[in-house]
């Protein structure tokens, strides 16, 4: 893995919003989009870059896959860490998303339970 490519592929709001959501907790797809109220395509879209580069890594349930961030990744790019647990923390729109997540998660939104948020 190329340093340059992981640099590119943290070089998107969307995918750093996706990778500080990651490092919270373990999410699929519909969870992604619901909470970050992107298209399920550009969220795949997204994901494939971070996945490309091993950012993050899928495991596979039922129908859905569940993603995470890729510890080994962390240990090898020690500047990750800090960027995902305190840079990450300080912005606006990844603290919006974090509530957003949580809301849904108290609404009971989850891959096999479907909730939207603005009828929540």
């Amino acid at each position: 893995m190329d340093i340059v490519e992981v640099l590119k592929a943290l070089a998107d709001e969307t995918r750093m919003r996706i990778l500080h959501l990651l490092h919270k907790e373990t999410l699929c797809v519909c969870e992604l989009v619901e909470v970050l109220k992107i298209s399920q395509s550009n969220a795949s879209r997204h994901i494939t870059k971070l996945k490309n580069v091993r950012l993050i890594t899928g495991e596979k349930q039922a129908q859905w896959v569940y993603y995470r961030v890729d510890d080994k990744t962390l240990e090898k790019y020690f500047f990750l860490q800090e960027l995902l647990t305190n840079e990450l923390a300080k912005s606006t729109q990844c603290q919006k998303d974090l509530s957003r997540l949580r809301k849904f998660r108290e609404f009971g939104g989850s891959c096999e339970r479907a909730v939207k948020l603005e009828d929540a």
